[in-house]
């Protein structure tokens, strides 16, 4: 079934390659395709276009349709194009002509775009709890560990001393403005397109300020030909925020699978959750922080993919924008595995203590000696020359013990400020208004 049939079909080999992957992906659209249908028809309702017994007739039958794609008993039928297909076909087997009308005044164009800014805001929020989890075991992680010192490398090479409460710190601070990009990506996705058409209007009089109001959208895009233009643009921008998490993530696995080599021994991990060697039985190999590292480089690269393939297009609906659901859909599972994963492995993260008193890391605190030098009076460039011709004629000495106050050093690590800035960041979501908005639209 195609909804843009009239009296010839397309040859097979035509219909296979322009549906591509939509019998599988539209599967992450189908719940969200019911929920802009539910209030497309109580708009019609509204400006006369059904009755009153038409709409609930429609709304029973769409809520039984969400039920059975939440249950996990839905699919979309052999030769059946897409979810909007699935969804009309339900409909007119069971309510015949009525099941017809649901169409009035949109396109597939529209509904499409509705059912990606539904499900990407879905996906966000689902994205920002699993970095919110991962947020607070970095912080637990890095008041737990604040005392333990770690060096720290500038070029790889012995630079100053750290702590692990700098290190999970660091990264639970830039996971936060992180999210504060997919808050970004949320206020765009968090338009609503629906009444759009195919992109030019309708002569109908619809109303999209209650269509608004009822997918709990926080506004809608205004201008048509723009709400159109949004698709591509609302992908990329999704992309790209996804791709933010993604940099934060991969560069962690990059010190945890340095932090684990032997040469550094800064950390390990149980034996369960490394790998070993076909050959050598001494190996405990950090292969998932390995994947992370190689998953979030793809993410990386997406935004670049889906500029590409929308970067040469007019304005207007374009088959071309069919491609992006391939790569933009399947990277939000991957970015939701890494979560989850490196989640897992931090949770059971173990710590070396003492690092530091190893010999070999002494010129760590070449600084620490010249700025004492610096707070008895003496210049700082002459501390350093002192200094520095000390560790060349070897008459260095040193101590291991570090004093830094200042707001998020060593001493001071600020965990409680980052901590009310995430959860501002948070709080700016309101995702609450768009879960209120959804329950009050599936109700009987």
């Amino acid at each position: 079934m195609k909804l843009w049939t009239k009296d010839k079909e397309s040859l097979k080999e035509v219909t296979d390659f322009t549906t591509g992957q939509d019998n599988v992906l539209d599967l992450h659209l189908a719940p969200f395709d019911v929920l802009g249908s539910l209030a497309h028809i109580t708009m019609l309702e509204s400006i006369a276009l059904l009755t009153k017994e038409e709409l609930a007739l429609l709304s029973l039958e769409l809520k039984k349709i969400y039920n059975q794609i939440i249950s996990g008993d839905f699919k979309i039928e052999d030769g059946v194009e897409d979810i909007h297909s699935q969804v009309e076909l339900l409909l007119t087997r069971k309510l015949g002509d009525v099941g017809k009308k649901i169409h009035s005044g949109r396109s597939r164009n529209d509904q499409v775009l509705v059912d990606i800014k539904l499900y990407l805001r879905n996906e966000i929020e689902d994205l920002v709890y699993q970095i919110k989890s991962l947020f607070e075991l970095l912080i637990f992680k890095s008041e737990e560990h604040k005392d333990k010192l770690l060096p720290g490398y500038t070029h790889l090479q012995l630079a100053m001393p750290s702590s692990f409460g700098l290190w999970f710190g660091a990264y639970a601070e830039s996971l936060m403005d992180d999210t504060i990009t997919l808050q970004s990506a949320y206020r765009i996705i968090n338009k609503n397109p629906l009444g759009s058409a195919a992109g030019y209007g309708s002569s109908f009089p619809l109303n999209r300020t209650l269509t608004t109001r009822l997918l709990g959208f926080a506004d809608l895009n205004y201008n048509v030909v723009y709400a159109q233009m949004g698709r591509g643009k609302t992908e990329r921008i999704m992309a790209q925020a996804m791709s933010n998490v993604a940099s934060s993530l991969g560069k962690l696995a990059m010190d945890a699978t340095l932090f684990l080599n032997q040469n550094f021994s800064f950390i390990s991990f149980p034996d369960e959750l490394t790998t070993g060697s076909s050959i050598m039985p001494h190996k405990k190999n950090p292969d998932v922080f390995e994947l992370i590292r190689a998953k979030c480089s793809e993410l990386q690269a997406l935004p670049n993919e889906l500029t590409l393939l929308t970067a040469n297009l007019p304005s207007g609906y374009h088959r071309d924008l069919q491609l992006l659901k391939e790569k933009l859909f399947p990277a939000i599972g991957t970015l939701k595995d890494c979560l989850r994963m490196t989640h897992l492995m931090i949770s059971a993260i173990q710590v070396k203590e003492n690092i530091l008193s190893d010999e070999k890391y002494k010129y760590l605190f070449s600084v620490e000696e010249v700025n004492k030098l610096v707070l008895s009076g003496m210049p700082f460039r002459d501390a350093y020359k002192k200094i520095g011709m000390d560790i060349e004629q070897n008459k260095f000495t040193y101590s291991t013990q570090v004093d830094h106050t200042h707001e998020g050093s060593i001493g001071n690590l600020m965990n409680d400020a980052v901590k009310e800035n995430f959860k501002t960041v948070l709080t700016d979501f309101n995702f609450e208004k768009t879960t209120e908005a959804i329950k009050n639209l599936l109700k009987n």
